[in-house]
């Protein structure tokens, strides 16, 4: 049967949204579910800040109380004497040695965590970077004082042979001498923050890298590129930004890390011209070490310990914003 299309009509077009209707949209959430949960999102926003601002004001308060009965200077004195009449402290050793064995566990642990990384998702087959990946994120759950128990019981006994080495063809640098005494230093220290943050920058970057789309690297290929100038064209220039909060976050545990510092360390108040030889100290492990035995103005000293961690964690992260900021252009919201 012949059925005309004249009486058929389009439908009508849409109307126009309305000048509120706009300032709504532009406002936020219309229904109630919306603004509830945009309510709870923003209250979470507003209440995060709230708690960072209460930590700083506190910390600043108990580090003014006890920083203006220092006879030391705070930044530049190498002593932590606070139950003596005057007391007399400072965090130049602290600060040296957080930084220090930090440096020393990213240099270690970054490469070597961008390269399993790799691995893993460009040259692993299936079948092996899925029991790889599952023992990586066990590494992650071990409780440091674990591995400072390893360290203090495997790792120290076994670096002799590695101190002596690095004495016998580095030790005219003076960084790298050993005077033969126990290798409970600060490259001890750095090893062991190296083999904890692993795990977790292996496991971002390695989601990272995972997101990256597949379209740049077939078309990579397809322009006759080897698998190694894949990774290195289109694999990590978009994983930068990834990789680089993946080390923050790895750092942020180096710096902080307490019991496992306590462990394998052999601390004094001492800046040694050599990483091999024993001695140092860093905040959280001086803060864990003295607390329990300091008077209230000895742990307002060290309070005023945390108040520096605190500032350079925060200039650390400050730090990774901006240089991720600069590469938005490979961020996977753009790919």
């Amino acid at each position: 049967m012949d059925i005309s299309t004249k009486n058929i009509q389009a439908p009508p077009p849409a109307p126009e949204p309305s000048a509120a209707e706009h300032k709504r949209a532009a406002r936020g959430a219309t229904r109630p579910g919306d603004r509830i949960f945009l309510g709870l999102s923003r209250g979470s926003g507003v209440l995060l800040l709230v708690i960072m601002a209460a930590i700083a004001v506190f910390l600043t308060y108990r580090a003014y109380l006890a920083i203006s009965k220092d006879q030391g200077n705070f930044l530049t004195t190498f002593e932590w004497n606070t139950n003596v009449v005057p007391p007399s402290f400072g965090i130049a050793v602290l600060a040296f040695g957080t930084i220090v064995s930090s440096i020393i566990a990213m240099v270690i642990a970054v490469p070597i965590a961008v390269a399993i990384a790799l691995f893993l998702t460009h040259y692993a087959p299936r079948r092996l970077s899925g029991p790889i990946a599952y023992v990586i994120d066990l590494l992650a759950a071990v409780p440091s004082i674990v591995y400072g128990l390893w360290g203090a019981l495997i790792l120290v006994p076994h670096l002799t042979g590695l101190f002596s080495w690095l004495n016998d063809y580095f030790g005219w640098t003076g960084i790298l001498s050993w005077d033969g005494g126990p290798p409970r230093s600060l490259l001890t220290v750095g090893i062991l923050l190296a083999i904890m943050i692993l795990p977790i920058v292996t496991n971002v970057s390695r989601e990272v890298f995972r997101q990256v789309p597949r379209m740049h690297e077939e078309a990579a290929l397809a322009l006759g590129a080897t698998r190694w100038e894949v990774i290195r064209m289109a694999v990590l220039p978009f994983g930068r930004s990834g990789v680089i909060s993946a080390s923050m976050l790895g750092l942020g545990r180096a710096l902080g890390e307490t019991m496992a510092v306590a462990t394998v360390l052999s601390p004094d108040f001492l800046i040694h011209g050599s990483l091999l030889n024993p001695g140092g100290g860093t905040f959280a492990q001086n803060i864990a070490s003295k607390f329990n035995e300091a008077t209230e103005y000895g742990r307002d000293a060290l309070i005023a310990s945390g108040l520096v961690l605190f500032v350079i964690t925060l200039l650390v992260n400050g730090a990774a914003r901006v240089i991720i900021a600069r590469r938005k252009e490979y961020s996977g919201a753009n790919a």
